[in-house]
């Protein structure tokens, strides 16, 4: 048992900067307080006494904000840093090596019975929020980045980005969005919903130009123009007519007027 700490610690050495020494480790470290609570509740849970390693399992929840199921699978050297809102199902499977950061989920998908939960390979790292559920498999030495949501199953070497997971890099070389991916799953991404506007508006314009186009075919003659002339005035019969006579009186009386003083200036 002392061995296993001794190695947990130097996990936890290796890969945070700020863990400076051994006693800072433990007493400053709620992961690595998380995980051995964790393990000797596994010890309890796997030798029959299943009541008592839950009840513990839910004072450690409380006391590190970290939820890990004593009947989980955990290996060697895992690390879970800035451990806070973890959830680690019953039936996971973390292998050797293995490290999480705060806000991970490794849950199921519903109420299945029986095996429901992630089997992470050796050397898995899951960022921060990602959620991994179902009865899924993560390959060695893939990567989940942070808020990811990942329901199929990851092989070996990938990292997976977004929601829904879609794998990014393969063994180091990248994977061009709009590639096919090369284990034949089909790859979805969330609607955008700007631009699913803009084709409902325009599909809708396309229908009423159609729409408009029909009635001018439909229709026996063009559509009049307005005309400005004194009789169609006279005839609509409104209460502007008045006025309009005077205007269109005073527009004839002005060449006349032009005349006249022309006449004059030449006598």
């Amino acid at each position: 048992m002392f061995a296993r700490l001794k190695e947990d610690i130097e996990a936890f050495r290796a890969h945070d900067p700020a863990a400076t020494s051994t006693v800072s480790i433990l007493l400053n470290s709620p992961g690595m307080r998380a995980i051995w609570a964790y393990r000797r509740q596994h010890w309890l849970w796997t030798h029959g006494h299943r009541l008592l390693a839950r009840c513990l399992s839910t004072l450690s929840r409380h006391r590190f904000g970290v939820e890990i199921h004593p009947g989980a699978t955990i290996g060697r050297r895992f690390i879970i840093d800035h451990g806070m809102g973890i959830v680690i199902g019953e039936t996971c499977i973390i292998g050797d090596d293995c490290m999480v950061y705060q806000g991970v989920t490794l849950g199921g998908t519903g109420k299945q019975t029986g095996k429901r939960h992630p089997t992470l390979g050796d050397r898995v790292t899951v960022g921060v929020g990602a959620a991994v559920l179902g009865d899924i498999t993560l390959g060695n030495d893939s990567k989940v980045g942070g808020g990811a949501v990942v329901v199929k199953d990851v092989p070996e070497g990938c990292t997976v980005v977004g929601i829904p997971g879609h794998i990014t890099t393969r063994c180091g070389v990248r994977v061009h969005r709009g590639a096919a991916a090369n284990d034949g799953r089909r790859r979805s991404y969330l609607p955008d919903p700007v631009e699913q506007t803009m084709d409902i508006l325009s599909a809708r314009i396309a229908q009423l130009e159609e729409e408009v186009a029909e009635l001018r075919a439909q229709s026996p003659q063009p559509p009049t123009k307005l005309e400005t002339s004194k009789t169609t005035l006279r005839q609509s019969g409104s209460a502007a007519a008045p006025l309009a006579d005077a205007v269109l009186s005073q527009t004839a009386q002005k060449p006349k007027a032009q005349a006249n003083d022309a006449d004059a200036s030449k006598e």
